[in-house]
């Protein structure tokens, strides 16, 4: 039974963790050792979303438990952030066989979950993970090497938000030249999590970060931006022309089909 608790969002999210333990709408309720709700500040403004559990994290029952976590609190660290004052989740609440990749039907049991995750946390900025959050929470299947680093306001839900999709880290530790992509990305989310909200995405004034210049697209592996599974419902999107780039500051994977 959920805690007793005076924060409605804390007390909601309990319950639906409890949930998410006791589903059994798809057929990794069979293997998976535990659930991997998610954890964090419950009102971050700064939410991420990867792929899903791994070995590590299916035996503590804890999001970025492994190499690939100690590389995002590492990431988190240079723009002066820890992993308790953001919120991190997963596509997937329960770990694949093998660390294989998600299926479309695992991957619709499971987003009810996330959605209703995003709605009570309600964050400024969901930083996606890799290609498979990337094409959920955005409705397209456009790959994560033409994506990332570049905001898009959005909504999910009944939530207005920016979209940030980058790289995920367990890609990035097998490959120096997406290391340092993921690190020039994470250094722009002060200024995503610093872009305006007004509710209102018909609006002109909206803005996006560009890409930063010199940024290269990485070649996608073979067959890794194969489609994963349509969203359920597309999230509204606000292209718009991208005011010049602000300065930069600068400062085993466990899953594949990262990128």
């Amino acid at each position: 039974m959920p805690p007793a608790t005076d924060d409605p969002v804390v007390a909601e999210l309990e319950r639906l963790r409890h949930e998410a333990e006791a589903c059994e709408k798809c057929l990794l309720a069979e293997t998976r050792t535990r659930v991997v709700f998610g954890e964090g500040d419950p009102h971050a403004d700064l939410m991420f979303v990867g792929e899903a559990p791994g070995y590590h994290e299916d035996q503590q029952g804890r999001p970025f438990v492994g190499q690939a976590g100690k590389l995002l609190e590492q990431l988190l660290a240079t723009i002066g952030l820890s992993r308790e004052q953001v919120y991190i989740a997963n596509v997937l609440k329960s770990r694949p066989p093998n660390n294989r990749d998600p299926k479309p039907e695992e991957i619709e049991a499971c987003q009810p979950y996330l959605l209703r995750q995003i709605g009570l946390i309600a964050p400024r900025v969901v930083c996606t993970l890799g290609n498979f959050s990337t094409k959920l929470l955005s409705g397209s299947q456009t790959g994560i090497t033409r994506v990332h680093g570049i905001p898009q306001r959005t909504r999910i839900g009944e939530r207005e938000l920016y979209l940030y999709p980058i790289f995920h880290p367990a890609a990035a530790l097998y490959t120096p030249a997406m290391l340092e992509t993921l690190k020039q990305d994470f250094l722009r989310l002060p200024e995503v999590l610093g872009l305006p909200l007004d509710g209102n995405l018909e609006s002109t004034g909206d803005q996006m970060l560009p890409t930063p210049t010199g940024d290269q697209v990485l070649p996608t592996p073979s067959g890794a931006d194969a489609p994963s599974a349509p969203a359920a419902a597309a999230p509204a999107s606000d292209p718009v022309t991208p005011p010049p780039a602000p300065p930069v500051r600068r400062g085993p994977a466990e899953q594949l089909g990262l990128f």
